[in-house]
């Protein structure tokens, strides 16, 4: 299994907008082959001393696939390059870490 934690640092004031267009790409994505789970979070104040600051420009996407390889088709299917497209005027930088269980 592999885990994606993907980390999407927005333009001021977009957030709203951009997780419109990707609650319009998750059905396509949970259709994938390989998808275990796919969606967007963002951050919520817990009171607690270790969390780190709130970023109201910031959706972090978790993610689990079957496999690298189905994430890398994830990665090229034609969809995602339309979502791209459809978020490119929100989006500052994406950047993402790329796990697998340690046991």
């Amino acid at each position: 299994m592999i885990h994606v934690i993907a980390t999407v640092e927005l333009n001021a004031g977009t957030r709203e907008r951009f997780l419109a267009e990707f609650a319009r790409l998750t059905p396509q994505v949970r259709a994938e082959a390989g998808c275990i789970e796919y969606g967007a979070a963002v951050d919520v104040a817990s009171g607690l001393a270790p969390q780190v600051p709130l970023r109201p420009e910031v959706v972090t996407i978790i993610e689990k696939w079957e496999s690298l390889d189905a994430l890398r088709a994830h990665a090229g299917a034609p969809h995602m390059g339309e979502y791209r497209a459809r978020v490119k005027e929100f989006v500052i930088r994406t950047t993402l870490q790329v796990l697998e269980p340690a046991t």
